[in-house]
């Protein structure tokens, strides 16, 4: 453990070191191909990095972070584009906002009046509304433009550390129930694994956001958005499951691809291969991340089930659309039922086989353990230096 915990942080100085040379080199040539050729070696880096690691849990994270997240940062910040984009005036805000799962709050002044859409890569539609970074919806967020009181941003920072506090109980609770996995039924099994990823995520890219928030001050847009309540796959993929990727996703596949098919296909018909396009390119970094877990060829399951939500996704939202013409609309808890049910059921089909056929579901739950004994020796280690 101990040889672990030293490749990691010899991998994160790297990393940052590179992130320096962007910051200091690559941001001071200009944008397109003379950028991209200066940062390709960094991309390159950050791919193979996590190869260096054998454990699930700090590997996990870092092919996330690095591998996917970081890379696609680099790749629009080649073109001024993404979160990068303007160039951060500090090195410490630079390598926070490329090397960690975060998007800054942007603010943006209420508009009184519908204004008239004059961007001709935006329709406004439910189609659009899945890539766009707008959440129509009026959610749980407050109506009001004014500020809310201090009274309200206490309340909800309370109810926030509640809820934390009963998803961290829940993960423990499921990561004490896989001892007695023998006992369990399969598919309660593959349920519980269903909410091992979320609470696991959600709390990964928390610690994430907390760190950048304490240090920098940071407003940074929520990670999760209680994808439990999602009423739709839109709804789910679009405006409550990990916003990071959306973020990232949209500027560097979405919008390209719709602007590739537009003039082909028309604005109406050239929105869903974009969103179905940016599904495979979703589906093919899970399946190199999958490849780093299992270190064995690709089965493929994992981009076949995302090609099946985009495809799915595209289908629900015309079908929604000519739903609203006749004034059909489906009880929300119906709705929420059958989109939990379908990624539940579609997760079990082709997610999780990959995953469970190469063991790396044990692998990951049998480093709990070792990672209990490990804190537990520095601190039988401490206590003994403490006495002595």
């Amino acid at each position: 453990m101990d040889g672990e915990i030293q490749r990691f942080i010899k991998l994160w100085v790297t990393a940052i070191s590179c992130l320096c040379y962007c910051y200091y080199v690559s941001a001071r040539m200009p944008k397109g191909l003379l950028r991209l050729l200066s940062i390709l070696p960094i991309i390159y880096l950050f791919i193979i990095l996590p190869f260096n690691l054998s454990s699930f849990h700090l590997g996990a994270p870092t092919i996330f972070f690095l591998s996917w997240l970081s890379t696609f940062k680099l790749l629009l910040f080649s073109f001024n584009r993404g979160p990068l984009s303007p160039s951060p005036t500090t090195i410490f805000h630079f390598i926070s906002i490329a090397a960690l799962p975060i998007k800054l709050k942007q603010d943006q002044p209420p508009s009184k009046s519908p204004t008239r859409n004059t961007n001709p890569d935006i329709v406004q539609s439910p189609q659009h509304e899945l890539f766009n970074g707008k959440n129509t919806r009026p959610s749980n967020q407050t109506l009001n433009p004014e500020k809310s009181e201090p009274h309200d941003n206490d309340s909800s920072t309370f109810v926030k550390s509640i809820l934390v506090g009963i998803k961290l109980l829940l993960l423990a609770m499921i990561i004490c129930a896989y001892d007695h996995r023998e006992n369990l039924h399969p598919h309660f099994i593959l349920a519980l694994y269903c909410c091992h990823l979320y609470l696991a995520l959600e709390i990964v890219l928390g610690l994430g956001a907390i760190s950048a928030r304490s240090i920098f001050g940071f407003e940074l847009e929520p990670q999760f958005n209680e994808p439990y309540l999602s009423t739709s796959l839109q709804d789910f993929w679009g405006r409550r499951w990990n916003l990071m990727v959306t973020n990232i996703l949209r500027p560097a596949v979405y919008h390209p691809s719709r602007r590739l098919f537009t003039p082909l296909l028309g604005p109406k018909w050239g929105q869903p291969p974009a969103t179905v396009a940016t599904f495979v390119v979703s589906g093919l970094m899970h399946e190199f991340i999958f490849y780093y877990f299992a270190r064995a060829p690709p089965t493929w399951e994992v981009t076949w089930f995302f090609v099946l939500h985009g495809v799915c996704t595209a289908v629900e939202v015309a079908a929604k659309k000519a739903a609203v013409h006749r004034g059909w609309r489906l009880n929300r808890l119906v709705s929420r039922m059958l989109t939990i049910a379908f990624l539940v059921v579609t997760g079990e089909w082709l997610f999780f086989p990959e995953i469970i056929r190469n063991g790396v579901d044990r692998r990951a739950i049998g480093e709990y353990a070792i990672l209990v004994d490990f804190v537990k020796s520095k601190l039988q280690l401490q206590l003994n230096i403490t006495n002595k």
